[in-house]
């Protein structure tokens, strides 16, 4: 089990580095800086973006009935969205502390940068920062929920469920009785470490 978790490692790894890779040579074609964490395009860039928005009016006759229609429906999950980045925010500022986790860094899991792209008209920039907002609170809640299960109940499910968060490899076996309370406090310190998680931020 060891021999194979250290292989996704591995591989995970290769596949960051091919990534960042890639993501250089998108910033070269097209002309693109991230400074500071800001995204600053080149003026021709800029230019050229212009050129192919569409205007929001021809945007909305685009769009389908019922796109229009449900619209305040998906713009309405703002509310649980902004309330849930904000307790668990207040609830990791608690207690992490005070079970000597690390925390997690926010700024790391959401990016609001779309808006920058001169070729999106004004809808588009808005439904693009929003989407931008909740998915990347969805991916902050769940590695603040996924480092608080490593630190508290660190077992696997007797079936297997796809995309679990990056920790969940490190957990111990479901059924195994024999190894759980002696590894418990060792499991606690290892979440302390934050063993597994190539992205944490001491």
């Amino acid at each position: 089990m060891n021999q194979t978790v250290e292989k996704l490692r591995e591989n995970w790894r290769e596949l960051q580095t091919q990534l960042e890779v890639d993501a250089r040579a998108a910033r070269e074609r097209f002309k693109y800086q991230v400074r500071n964490g800001r995204v600053v395009f080149e003026d021709e860039a800029r230019r050229r973006g212009r050129a192919f928005r569409v205007r929001w009016s021809v945007f909305l006759r685009r769009a389908r009935p019922w796109e229009i229609v449900t619209a305040p429906v998906i713009y309405s999950l703002i509310v649980p969205f902004v309330l849930i980045d904000l307790w668990v925010t207040i609830y990791q500022a608690i207690c992490f502390p005070a079970y000597k986790l690390p925390k997690v860094k926010r700024s790391d899991y959401i990016a609001v940068d779309r808006h920058k792209l001169t070729y999106l008209n004004f809808m588009q920039k808005l439904n693009c920062v929003y989407c931008g907002y909740c998915n990347g609170v969805l991916a902050y809640v769940r590695e603040v929920a996924g480092r608080t299960e490593y630190y508290w109940c660190p077992i696997k499910h007797a079936r297997h469920l796809p995309d679990r968060h990056d920790h969940y490899q490190n957990f111990l076996d479901y059924g195994d009785g024999e190894s759980w309370d002696e590894s418990f406090k060792s499991m606690k310190e290892r979440a302390r470490a934050c063993e597994g998680c190539d992205g944490c931020s001491h």
